[in-house]
């Protein structure tokens, strides 16, 4: 029996923006500048989680694992917790880019 390597399709990804790319979607970040928690229920409600959610890490955690997504859930802790509107700013770019593309 030969061996055969797994598909690139089950390859984990990376995002499609950094996390310090806020510059990439200007209404984003404008978004998360002037009203982090209205961008949080903005992610929570793509999500179709509680509007308490869209701001803490595992709401990212979530996203990453069933978009396959590389990172781990330590990762996702500390982004949040030193950088969250950076963090929630690359999660909406994210969802905004999957829901153009129709993956989401």
């Amino acid at each position: 029996m030969a061996l055969t390597s797994q598909p690139d399709a089950c390859a984990p990804k990376d995002f499609h923006s950094d996390l310090m790319s806020c510059c990439d979607d200007m209404s984003v970040c404008t978004y998360g500048y002037f009203c982090l928690p209205c961008l949080g229920y903005s992610i929570a409600n793509d999500m179709n989680e509680c509007f308490c959610c869209g701001l803490c890490w595992p709401i990212r955690s979530v996203y990453r694992t069933k978009y396959n997504i590389q990172g781990s859930m330590l990762n996702d802790c500390c982004v949040s917790c030193f950088c969250l509107s950076c963090a929630a700013c690359q999660l909406k770019r994210d969802i905004n880019i999957k829901k153009h593309t129709g993956e989401f």
